[in-house]
């Protein structure tokens, strides 16, 4: 019996993590763009999925005193960007955080961000029900002209 009840357990634990993991939100090509020196504020890219309706509520990073969710839009023929409370993200649906759309802002920079540096970025996100998930993040830092994903290596 006591097997019986060792197996049962175990079970029921496999179970519960792969609940966990079908919750669990995709991040895609995280990035950030590269700084000059001096320079204070930068933007983080990425796609996210969302296997059910969510919303990114916050986002921190320790190389910034100050990380909003910003939105870019055209409003009368001008590029205007404010910062938004939180960004829906709909289930199964990928939402790109891209230069001229959704992105984050990296706010009072502690230092310089150079091509190549890993950043800590942590996400939170809410599900319907009210239950959060923190999600932890490396984005790689591209240089600064960067304005999507890495050109792929060319052959000659």
């Amino acid at each position: 019996m006591t097997h019986l009840k060792t197996l049962l357990a175990t079970a029921l634990t496999v179970l519960s993590f792969s609940a966990a993991a079908q919750t669990s939100v995709k991040i895609s090509d995280p990035w950030v763009r590269a700084t000059v020196p001096q320079q204070k504020a930068t933007g983080a890219f990425m796609q996210i999925t969302a296997p059910k309706a969510m919303r990114l509520l916050e986002v921190r990073s320790p190389v910034a005193g100050v990380a909003e969710i910003h939105e870019m839009s055209m409003t009368d023929n001008m590029m205007r960007m404010r910062q938004i409370k939180e960004l829906a993200l709909p289930a199964g649906k990928a939402v790109e955080l891209k230069p001229g759309g959704y992105h984050v802002m990296l706010l009072d920079l502690k230092g310089q961000v150079k091509a190549g540096d890993k950043i800590a970025l942590t996400l939170v996100v809410e599900g319907e029900d009210k239950r959060r998930e923190t999600i932890e993040v490396t984005a790689v830092a591209r240089p600064l002209g960067a304005t999507s994903a890495p050109m792929p290596a060319m052959k000659h």
